[in-house]
C-alpha cells in the first residue's frame, strides 16, 4: 500500500513540475520587453507620461486664459458703465435746430461719379 502512495505522489510530484516549468516559459514569454506584454506595458506608460505632461500644459494655458479672461471681463464691465453714463449724459444736451442751410441728408444728396481714362504708356501693345 505505501509503495502505490509513493507512485502516485512521486507522479504528482513530477506532474506538478511540469506545469511549473510551463508556467515558467510562459511568464518569460508574457514579460520579455521587446516582443511579449512587458514591451506594451512600457509603451503605454511612456504614453502616459506624455499625456500627464501635456496635461498638465493645458492646464498651465487654460489658467492663463481664464485669469487674461478675467481681466479682460472687468475692463469690458467699466467700459460699460462709462458708455452708460456718456448715453445718460446724451439725453441732457438740447436737440440742435435745424438749419435750412445746411446740407441734405446722405439720402436726399445727389451722387457724382468720376470716370478717370488710364494712361497711355500703361497700356501694352499688341504684336
Amino acid at each position: 500500500m505505501t509503495l502505490i502512495a509513493d507512485v502516485l505522489m512521486a507522479a504528482g510530484a513530477f506532474g506538478a513540475a511540469v506545469y511549473c516549468y510551463v508556467l515558467a516559459g510562459r511568464l518569460k514569454k508574457f514579460t520579455t520587453l521587446e516582443t511579449g506584454m512587458g514591451g506594451a506595458i512600457a509603451v503605454l506608460s511612456a504614453q502616459v507620461d506624455d499625456m500627464t505632461r501635456a496635461l498638465e500644459q493645458a492646464r498651465g494655458a487654460a489658467n492663463g486664459s481664464a485669469s487674461s479672461l478675467e481681466t479682460l471681463t472687468a475692463r469690458a464691465e467699466t467700459v460699460a458703465a462709462r458708455l452708460e453714463l456718456l448715453v445718460a449724459a446724451m439725453h441732457d444736451l438740447p436737440e440742435p435746430a435745424l438749419n435750412a442751410a445746411a446740407e441734405p441728408p446722405f439720402d436726399e444728396r445727389k451722387l457724382r461719379f468720376v470716370r478717370r481714362r488710364a494712361a497711355r504708356n500703361d497700356l501694352e501693345a499688341a504684336e
